[in-house]
């Protein structure tokens, strides 16, 4: 019969399918020779070849088929053969002449008989497997949804009698093939002849796949088993690594959120690296030093199911630019790290800006000095660090303010350092020999204070969102190398009230702000932006004239400090403590009992508040009045609920605080 060359091309691939690739290696040579006199390619040979459960790679099969010649001694019939000896019919052929039968009266007709290998029908006629099977047992696996096969199938030779049948079927439900696992432990995995696989023909162990679990993905069913148990959650059976990216393909388009994990065997780490990378999945190697093909089923084997969930546990992941983080994710970050409680991060850029005379650079002194001794500042707790002040304006009196500010105070910390040269923090050079000598100093991760923006970047257009996008820049730059905080001095523009001056890009870049003002003699500051804790509160404060020395003519040489005020207005009428009395006892003792306490922002309070339990507060203090100690919970409450009264105490969702 003449057929045509696709024809013939055509009926060798189905030949060729129709065959288990799972056969000793001389046969599987015999066959690459004979496919490609068929006039079959490479890509028809490796596919078919990747289905067999002792395929190891591409490479191999590239090098088995480059290696072969159509004139090798072995023609195209050598395929057609095999495939006629495992049940292959050729569908090119025509049928074989029916005979006319006469029906007998009253009988219907015998329906046609399903093909010998038809999945289905086998599938029906197998029975439901014991957990006792041989092969169950010597992998260590479940019965659930599996069969045993009774009865005279052969494939490819092999007898199929008390076989362990696994269904193959695409992720919609429907039955592929069958694959047969003969008794015996050399026994050859086998599937039926004349199977096309689709691509996401698998058995997924311990279903269904759900997006909120992970899904194990493995070569067998051996693996699969151990990945299961060991963790509960699903496994799919891809039936060779070959198939591995197929079905994870499959399964991610069908499962967009499912969190996909590949169980590599020994030796096929880069492979399934390579997978998951391209399914944004994951994938867990077997332990280092391991044997070639070692798998999750003979470390199960070895160990145990605790030891099988902790080796899954380590799932490793191709690095991705961008992380899409869980609500249970964002929980488990850690808070916002305060250098300056409610005040300064720990981490970004910020700025203190004022009109000119406000005082915003004593503001900054003090503030820097109190972060470099880790003292308390305007009642806020403080995690102390080295700093460094870079005075770009008004350098020649920056030595009478820091001796103005040692009279008053006491000695400046020896972390506290300063810097008087001009630079361009836009200048890349400028930036890097800055960034160099902090770090020799061991300031990184500190405070970096430049005072003031404009002399930093001199020339710049402030008004111009490019020019000022290039100082942002360069302030991000200067922060990222050295970690920590930078913290920009910078003045409002002509209306006070519009806050920063120049384009509005600058404050939208910071992490907090601090805004200095001034009413005659009247200053004060407060957060004009905090991402992270509360703004518009004001905290006044005065300059105070400190003698400093005197001149060459005897007169003295004055500069100023910083003196914290109490607040105005509602705060001028607030009521004074009790001078005496059990009110005057709990308010002393409570005093100390808030200021050692760790909790902040409870019940409403605000994040600069050391707030404490009502009920912890009693239980600590109540001893301190010299009562019948039968009464003295009752009176320290009395003395609470008082001093609440009066407005020195706010008390609310059972947590104190001072007003």
């Amino acid at each position: 019969m003449n057929r045509d060359p696709f024809t013939e091309i055509a009926r060798a691939r189905s030949a060729l399918d129709s065959l288990d690739p799972s056969t000793d290696r001389e046969t599987w040579v015999r066959l690459a020779m004979s496919a490609k006199a068929a006039g079959l390619d490479f890509d028809d040979f490796h596919n078919w070849s990747a289905g067999a459960g002792n395929y190891k790679s591409e490479a191999e099969c590239r090098s088995v088929w480059n290696s072969t010649k159509e004139s090798g001694g072995i023609t195209a019939a050598t395929i057609f053969k095999a495939a006629r000896d495992s049940g292959w019919s050729d569908s090119t052929e025509p049928p074989p002449k029916r005979t006319q039968s006469r029906q007998v009266e009253g009988k219907a007709p015998e329906p046609d008989k399903a093909p010998l290998h038809d999945p289905a029908t086998l599938w029906n006629a197998c029975k439901p497997v014991a957990a006792s099977h041989e092969y169950i047992n010597r992998k260590l696996g479940l019965p659930d949804g599996l069969r045993v096969y009774h009865g005279n199938l052969t494939i490819a030779g092999q007898a199929c009698d008390g076989s362990l049948v696994l269904p193959c079927r695409s992720l919609s439900g429907d039955l592929a093939t069958l694959q047969f696992i003969p008794p015996g432990p050399d026994a050859k995995k086998l599937f039926l002849p004349g199977a096309k696989l689709p691509s996401d023909a698998c058995l997924i162990v311990g279903g269904p796949v759900r997006d909120d679990r992970p899904v194990y993905i493995c070569e067998g069913i051996g693996q699969a088993w151990s990945a299961h148990q060991g963790t509960t959650a699903p496994a799919a059976v891809c039936f060779g690594v070959g198939r591995m990216q197929g079905i994870a393909k499959a399964l991610r388009e069908r499962h967009k959120a499912a969190r996909l994990v590949l169980v590599a065997d020994a030796g096929k780490e880069n492979q399934c690296a390579a997978i998951a990378k391209d399914i944004h999945g994951a994938w867990v190697e077997m332990p280092k030093g391991s044997a070639s093909n070692y798998d999750l089923n003979d470390f199960h084997k070895e160990h145990d199911l605790k030891a099988v969930a902790a080796l899954l546990e380590q799932v490793k992941e191709q690095p991705q630019r961008f992380k899409l983080l869980t609500p249970a994710d964002l929980a488990n970050l850690p808070p916002v790290q305060w250098r300056i409680k409610g005040v300064l991060p720990t981490e970004g850029i910020t700025a203190d800006f004022g009109p000119s005379g406000s005082a915003k650079s004593f503001l900054v002194i003090d503030k820097l000095a109190a972060v470099a001794g880790g003292r308390e500042w305007f009642g806020c707790r403080v995690t102390q660090c080295p700093v460094l002040y870079v005075a770009l304006e008004g350098e020649a009196g920056i030595s009478q303010r820091v001796k103005a500010w040692q009279c008053k105070n006491g000695k400046l910390p020896e972390s506290f350092r300063f810097m008087l040269q001009s630079l361009d923090i836009r200048i890349t050079a400028d930036r890097a020999d800055l960034v160099e000598a902090v770090k020799a100093a061991g300031y990184h991760g500190g405070i970096l204070a430049i005072d003031t923006l404009n002399r930093a970047a001199p020339g710049m257009d402030e008004n111009d969102s490019k020019s000022m996008g290039e100082v942002i820049t360069a302030a991000k730059a200067i922060q990222a190398a050295l970690g920590g905080l930078v913290l920009l001095v910078h003045h409002t523009g002509k209306d006070a009230t519009k806050g920063l001056r120049g384009h509005s890009s600058l404050h939208a870049a910071l992490d907090a702000a601090i805004e200095v003002s001034r009413d005659g003699d009247r200053r004060e500051w407060r957060m004009a932006k905090s991402k992270d804790g509360e703004d518009g509160e004001a905290h006044p404060f005065r300059l105070e004239v400190v003698e400093i020395g005197t001149d060459e003519d005897g007169e003295p040489i004055t500069s100023c400090v910083v003196v914290p005020e109490e607040s105005t207005g509602d705060a001028v009428h607030r009521a004074l403590p009790p001078k005496s009395g059990n009110q005057r006892v709990i308010w002393d003792a409570l005093g100390s009992v808030l200021k050692a306490s760790s909790s902040y922002c409870q019940g409403g309070a605000a994040p600069t508040r050391p707030c404490v339990r009502l009920e912890d507060a009693i239980e600590k203090i109540r001893t301190r009045l010299v009562c019948d100690p039968k009464r003295q919970t009752e009176r320290t409450r009395a003395a609470i609920t008082g001093l609440v009264n009066r407005g020195l105490i706010e008390h609310q969702e059972g947590w104190l605080w001072i007003a």
